[in-house]
Order: C-alpha cells, then sequence, then structure tokens
C-alpha cells in the first residue's frame, strides 16, 4: 500500500540510497524549486524564484557547479523565475562545464530568457548553455540516469473564459532500479497515470478546486494517481 505522504511545510525529502530529491518549494503562483542527485549526477528541476538561496543553504558551491542539467516542466513565471540569475550565478562562479536546459519544445519563456541573458552577459560568459526542446517523449540518456520526459495537459485561463495549451512536460527519472515521476502542473491525463503507476516516489501537483479545472488535479484525483505508486507527495496546494 501505498504511503500518503504530502505537506506544506517544505522541503520535502526522499531518498534510496544515493538517489535523492529536495522539494525546496511548490508554490502555486509563487515559487518551485528542486534538486535531484545520485553520487554522479546533479540536476535542477523547475528553478522558481529562490532557487540560488535554497540551492546554497543546502549543498556547496563546487556542488552547485557540478549541476549538470536543468529539467523545465513549462514556462509560468513560478516555475522558471529563478533562471536568470541562476545563468548568472554560474557565470560568477566561472564555471567552466557547458550547462544543458531540457524544456518543452515552444516554451517562448525559456527562449526569451535564454536569449535576453546572452545579450547582457555574451562578453563575459565562461560556459556554453546548451538549450534543447522537446517535442517527442524520447529517452534521455546520462549513464547510469534514464529520463523520460511525458507531455501532459496543462492549460492557462484567457480573461474570456477559453483556456489555451501551455507546451509542457513531466520527467521520469529511473536510476539503479528506482524511479520517480514528476508531473509538473497539469490536469488530469493518461500519460501521467502510466508513468506515476508503480514509480518508487511520484510527486503529483494538486492545485484544482473542482474537476472542472482544466489546468491543474484536485486532491482527490492527485490522491488517486499517487497510489499507484510506492510512496507520493502532492505539491503545488494552494493554502
Amino acid at each position: 500500500m501505498s504511503k500518503k505522504k504530502y505537506s506544506q511545510k517544505y522541503p520535502l525529502v526522499w531518498q534510496k540510497d544515493d538517489f535523492y530529491i529536495e522539494i525546496f518549494c511548490s508554490i502555486p503562483n509563487i515559487a518551485t524549486g528542486i534538486l535531484l542527485s545520485t553520487d554522479e549526477h546533479k540536476f535542477v528541476i523547475d528553478p522558481g524564484d529562490g532557487i540560488l538561496r535554497d540551492l546554497n543553504k543546502n549543498i556547496s558551491k563546487e556542488e552547485i557547479l557540478d549541476i549538470s542539467d536543468i529539467f523545465i516542466s513549462h514556462g509560468h513565471h513560478d516555475h522558471v523565475g529563478g533562471v536568470w540569475s541562476f545563468l548568472t550565478y554560474m557565470s560568477v562562479l566561472r564555471r567552466q562545464k557547458p550547462l544543458s536546459i531540457y524544456f518543452p519544445k515552444g516554451c517562448r519563456e525559456i527562449l526569451s530568457i535564454h536569449n535576453a541573458f546572452l545579450e547582457v552577459y555574451s562578453d563575459e560568459l565562461t560556459y556554453k548553455i546548451n538549450l534543447i526542446g522537446i517535442e517527442k517523449q524520447r529517452k534521455i540518456n546520462k549513464g547510469s540516469l534514464i529520463i523520460e520526459p511525458f507531455k501532459v495537459n496543462h492549460n492557462e485561463m484567457n480573461e474570456d473564459g477559453s483556456s489555451e495549451y501551455v507546451p509542457s512536460l513531466g520527467y521520469k527519472f529511473n536510476y539503479n532500479q528506482k524511479s520517480i515521476c514528476y508531473g509538473g502542473d497539469t490536469a488530469y491525463c493518461e500519460n501521467l497515470v502510466k508513468m506515476s503507476k508503480d514509480s518508487d516516489l511520484a510527486i503529483i501537483e494538486a492545485g484544482a478546486i473542482d474537476e472542472n479545472d482544466e489546468t491543474h488535479l484536485t486532491m482527490q484525483q492527485a490522491e488517486e494517481i499517487g497510489k499507484t505508486a510506492k510512496e507520493y507527495f502532492l505539491v503545488h496546494v494552494p493554502d
């Protein structure tokens, strides 16, 4: 039986051997920030506002420089608000290794941040930024860690009451026969149901008030999906 794990008290931490994830926060309309690591890899997922503060509280500058990849679920400000400061900090630390940013193809926010950043800092930048837009659900191989991006169903509401699809992804991280599924922001979708099932940890957002919401999952929907994993966290829960 799955063990229910969700709380508004962050950080949320899960670890199996050297497979580690820490959710610094996941607060609707404010910020998300996640660190995932193994002995060989360090990734940041959805670097919202405050990501530098949270990383510097928890790991050393040398470990921050070891972060090789950023994974973006979608371009809303509470998920990408810390990208600019993170890129700047890497330059301040005189990073030399390339940094890869994975994001859903069509995410205008990441492209805009990247282009504006290069316009300001290209003359002094010490490292290469690789932008990798994901369109198809192809596995990403990082040695012993395999990442499976998958499309999710996230929309934003317009002033006239209509909704518009937001390019958005979830990610499943597979390592040493363990797996973590992160759904990002999404309404109910079969891809999330499939990827969460039998995961060692599922991280499911629960930001909707009712099932007519086309942007997020309700608490009940999120719990039902979470229970198909061995453990789960519910995040992005409104106050």
